[in-house]
C-alpha cells in the first residue's frame, strides 16, 4: 500500500498539522486522517528527546509504523530547527510504499557456535535410552465411575440420520 503524510506548520495558529493519505484505489490517494498539534507541545517534546516526540506525534487515530515515524520525526525536527529558519515555513510531503520494505534483501541470521554447542549437550541427555522402569504392571487403572449412563436404545445409527 502506498501512503503519503503531509506535514504542515501553521505559524499563525502555532500548530503542526499532519495529514495521512493512502492508496485505497489504484493510483488514487484518499484522505484518511488529520491531526493537529500545539506548536508549544511539539517544541517541548523535542526538548525532552526522541521518545517524547514519538509519543507526542502518535495518536489514537494516527499511529504510523516505526519506519515511517523516523522520517516524519526528521521532517518535524527540520521545521522547528532554529538554525534553519527557511525550513520553518515550509511543509513536507513524505511518500511510503510498502513494497519497498517487503522487497529489501534480508540478512541471513547470525548463528553463534556457543549456543549450538550448549543445545547439543541438552539434546543428548534427552535422547538417552537409560530409562528406569518404575512402573508396576500389577497396578492397573481403576475404571472411572461416571454419573452419566448411556442407554442401549440411544445408540445412534448413521444411516438413520441421513
Amino acid at each position: 500500500m502506498k501512503q503519503k503524510y503531509m506535514i504542515l506548520k501553521n505559524n499563525e495558529k502555532n500548530e503542526l498539522i499532519i495529514r495521512e493519505f493512502a492508496e485505497l484505489d489504484k493510483e488514487i490517494l484518499s484522505f484518511l486522517c488529520e491531526e493537529r498539534y500545539s506548536g508549544d507541545a511539539i517544541k517541548a517534546a523535542m526538548a525532552q528527546g526522541r521518545t517524547s516526540l514519538l509519543r507526542a506525534l502518535r495518536t489514537h487515530n494516527m499511529y504510523p509504523p516505526g519506519l515511517y515515524m523516523e522520517k516524519i520525526m526528521e521532517a518535524v525536527k527540520a521545521m522547528y530547527d532554529p538554525q534553519h529558519p527557511e525550513a520553518e515555513s515550509a511543509g513536507a510531503d513524505i511518500f511510503f510504499d510498502d513494497m519497498d520494505y517487503l522487497t529489501r534483501d534480508s540478512r541471513e541470521p547470525e548463528i553463534l557456535e556457543e549456543i549450538i554447542d550448549e543445545e547439543t549437550d541438552d539434546l543428548d541427555e534427552l535422547l538417552d535410552d537409560d530409562i528406569e522402569d518404575d512402573f508396576d504392571e500389577k497396578d492397573t487403572i481403576d475404571p472411572l465411575n461416571s454419573p452419566l449412563k448411556i442407554a442401549d436404545d440411544d445408540v445412534l445409527d448413521i444411516e438413520d440420520d441421513i
